[in-house]
């Protein structure tokens, strides 16, 4: 009990001079909608969209972690400046978990292109703060990279981060970015849901506490 009290004590610490109204993730994805009302409101890039979707996830029209892994692997080995080893299934359940709005352990049409446009543009933001082209983002690198991505942290922060994300020299190369950044911005994002006041603050009971931790 003593050594719980102390590793919640510390996190509270880490985090208390944060000001949750300085986060910008991305707009949640919208709920899903009947198939035939959704094709007849889109527009044409979003169409265009569903069309490669329903190429990537198959007949069910869902993305599984074993398929996004695939899909983001292919990509990343085809891009010269990033350097990766690989997106892992544990990785890509992760982010599948944190990106299931509707719990069915794949990502639908939505919530897989609102992964796709976050993954663009971190991709954007990682090779611009890439600012000695070695590939990775440095412990000194990665502070700015946040910042762009909608995150102002402290430095304690960065430094759990770091011990979590990067490797021994504090690089985190490109699906350790990814990876981190998804795991923040659905956190943000849960945050500001149940955040009903937009005081900062917010009141879990261990069901809750539980349900948001361990499917993630």
């Amino acid at each position: 009990m003593f050594m719980a009290k102390a590793f919640i004590k510390g996190l509270i610490n880490v985090v208390s001079d944060i000001d949750p109204s300085q986060f910008r993730p991305a707009d949640p994805p919208p709920p899903r909608r009947p198939l035939n009302f959704a094709e007849t409101h889109e527009s044409e890039e979003e169409k265009q969209f569903r069309r490669v979707f329903k190429q990537l996830a198959g007949d069910d029209m869902e993305v599984s972690p074993k398929e996004l892994m695939d899909i983001l692997n292919k990509i990343v080995s085809k891009h010269g400046g990033l350097t990766t080893d690989g997106f892992s299934i544990e990785s890509c359940r992760s982010m599948v978990a944190v990106m299931d709005s509707d719990s069915t352990g794949k990502l639908g049409f939505h919530e897989f292109k609102y992964l796709w446009n976050n993954i663009k543009r971190w991709q954007g933001i990682y090779m611009s703060h890439d600012a000695d082209g070695s590939g990775v983002i440095c412990d000194r690198e990665l502070p700015k990279a946040f910042k762009a991505a909608g995150f102002p942290l402290n430095d304690q922060l960065y430094k759990l981060i770091i011990r979590r994300y990067s490797d021994e020299h504090g690089n985190m190369d490109f699906d350790n970015f990814v990876g981190c950044l998804v795991r923040l911005d659905a956190m943000c994002r849960a945050f500001k849901t149940l955040d009903k006041d937009n005081n900062g603050t917010i009141a879990l009971d261990i069901k809750e506490w539980l349900q948001l931790t361990m499917y993630s």
